[in-house]
């Protein structure tokens, strides 16, 4: 099966989300201009926009990983139990902290992530999602760089697995049904 197969269309096209990748990168830059950067990347969908997106800052960054969990093997819905399946390695005691995500949906899962964090007293602590999925919100989370808002639709490529698959394509795509 090809991806064209459960392609629907074609959400974001690559150069778009090339174009503002670098408008993120330039907005953080300017934001913590003369500071150290730590980036926390959330596994496995957000390593595609990480490594777009640390090419665009300027500052000094440092970089660590966090393997977090709401869908169930080929599920397209939270389940809403959050798991951490990886936690990080550096230390964020005093740093500013940026989590790097994928697409924030319901909330439930960026907000337990803020949550554990914010007990490890970064200096600061900020999101930068490549997508935002609003109309889903159940919890209120704070998304300081935004990349798209996205309608209420299961969307897969650039880093997104559709049943573990398609991570890969440079676009995002809709998936059909």
């Amino acid at each position: 099966m090809t991806y064209q197969d459960r392609l629907l269309e074609v959400l974001i096209p690559a150069d778009a989300l090339q174009q503002r990748i670098a408008e993120l990168g330039a907005e953080i830059s300017r934001d913590y201009a003369g500071e150290e950067l730590l980036l926390v990347c959330i596994l496995k969908g957000g390593v595609m926009f990480l490594s777009d997106l640390i090419r665009h800052i300027t500052v000094p960054v440092a970089m660590d990983f966090m393997a977090v969990s709401s869908y169930g093997v080929g599920a397209r819905q939270s389940s809403g139990q959050v798991r951490i399946e990886m936690d990080l390695n550096l230390s964020l005691a005093d740093r500013h902290v940026i989590l790097v995500e994928d697409i924030v949906d319901t909330g439930h899962t960026i907000a337990a992530v803020l949550e554990l964090l914010q007990t490890r007293s970064p200096r600061s602590l900020k999101v930068c999602s490549l997508l935002d999925k609003a109309e889903r919100r159940e919890v209120v989370v704070p998304i300081h760089y935004r990349g798209f808002e996205i309608p209420n639709k299961f969307v897969f490529g650039y880093g997104l697995d559709l049943d573990e698959h398609w991570r890969n394509l440079p676009f995002i795509g809709v998936a059909r049904g």
